[in-house]
Order: structure tokens, then sequence, then C-alpha cells
């Protein structure tokens, strides 16, 4: 199985801004395309290290199951 995720770039005045559709809190900006996309790439690791430190902390304490799941990405 493979997962698609949606990289959107936009040039505004400032360079580029840049998201990812499906994961909300991923976003950057950047002052060419390329800055933007490393940019993208280092914010949806981010986004993604903070919501797992975030879900540890919530299920703190309760009984919950846990399963990896691996995305491979082209």
């Amino acid at each position: 199985m493979q997962i698609e995720l949606t990289k959107v770039f936009q040039k505004v005045h400032e360079g580029y801004i840049a998201f990812v559709e499906e994961l909300p809190g991923v976003n950057t900006q950047g002052d060419s395309l390329e800055e933007v996309k490393t940019n993208l790439e280092e914010a949806i690791g981010l986004v993604l290290e903070a919501n797992r430190v975030l879900a540890k902390e919530q299920l703190q304490g309760q009984d919950a199951i846990k399963e990896s799941v691996f995305l491979y990405v082209a």
C-alpha cells in the first residue's frame, strides 16, 4: 500500500510558501522554490515528532495499543 500526500507550493511576493494538504500544521516559507522544498521536508519531520510527543503525553497511564506504520516516499 502506498499513501500519497500533496505538497502545495505557491509563489508570493516575498518568495514561496508551502504546505501539505493532508497534514495540518505542516507549512513553511522560503526565498526560493529549492529552499521552501527543503524547509517543507524539515517541517514534516518536526510536526510528526511533535505529534508523537503530544500523543505520548496524552496516553500516559492509559491502556492503549500502539502499532508502527511505515510510509514509503518516492
